[in-house]
């Protein structure tokens, strides 16, 4: 029995592996790509990639796109209130399962499990427990390349944003730092590999530093955003601004 489900595509390199999977097992029918973007500034949430990127990758890729609107650090419920009318109109369309590329957070994956079976949903984890160092020689080894678009001070400089990942740079990674970013130390962008029919055209931009403003209220629980640590709002973020090419060619071309 073929199950059909959505993909929680994130635009970087755990999707694209996890996707890649996914494809070739016969179990699951992908009906579409979920992207949460943050509706102020219309781009994927966390990751600051411009959503004319991102409708580059899912075409490529030959997937519908399902774009979920956010606003800039939401609370648990205006998220949950989201994703729910989202995935109650998947559902009506036959969707019953949910695949996501996380590799080691338990707490992450309790929440998603949970949330999801009250609706009716099934979540998947293709990628779950395997040793990070061997997922990133897998994606490597496979043609994948993927590009740094943010690093937390916190754990990196900003000499690591904007940089593809290779081997190098693998090497180049402090001791500590997990190679596939898994505490949150770096998001990518995935721009080619075997899952794309051709490369998403782009260029580097600018790039910026960005510190979050702590919430006025004490209790920061409630923030969809993980601003639980005491110390979340004393770390800033370097972003590497990704320019769509393809969409600047249309407009000259017009």
């Amino acid at each position: 029995m073929t199950n059909k489900a959505l993909f929680n595509w994130s635009s970087g390199k755990d999707s694209a592996l996890a996707l890649y999977k996914t494809l070739q097992n016969p179990e699951y029918q992908i009906s579409c790509l979920l992207t949460s973007v943050n509706k102020q500034f219309q781009r994927v949430s966390m990751h600051g990639i411009r959503v004319s990127l991102l409708e580059q990758q899912a075409k490529s890729i030959g997937l519908p796109l399902e774009i979920m609107e956010i606003p800039e650090m939401p609370t648990m419920e205006a998220y949950e209130e989201v994703m729910s009318q989202t995935l109650h109109k998947l559902k009506l369309e036959g969707v019953t399962h949910s695949i996501f590329g996380d590799i080691f957070l338990e707490d992450l994956r309790k929440y998603r499990e949970e949330k999801l079976d009250s609706i009716g949903f099934e979540a998947v984890f293709p990628l779950w427990k395997t040793p990070t160092v061997d997922l990133i020689q897998e994606f490597i080894s496979l043609g994948f390349k993927t590009i740094v678009v943010c690093v937390n001070e916190r754990f990196l400089d900003k000499s690591f944003v904007g940089r593809v990942i290779n081997q190098q740079f693998i090497d180049d990674l402090p001791e500590g730092v997990d190679v596939c970013g898994e505490n949150g130390e770096f998001h990518t962008f995935t721009f080619d590999g075997p899952i794309f029919s051709k490369a998403v055209q782009f260029e580097t931009g600018e790039i910026v530093y960005r510190k979050y403003e702590r919430p006025k209220q004490d209790d920061a629980s409630d923030k969809a955003c993980d601003t639980s640590a005491t110390d979340a709002f004393d770390y800033g973020f370097w972003y590497c601004d990704l320019i769509d090419i393809a969409s600047q060619k249309i407009d000259f071309a017009q």
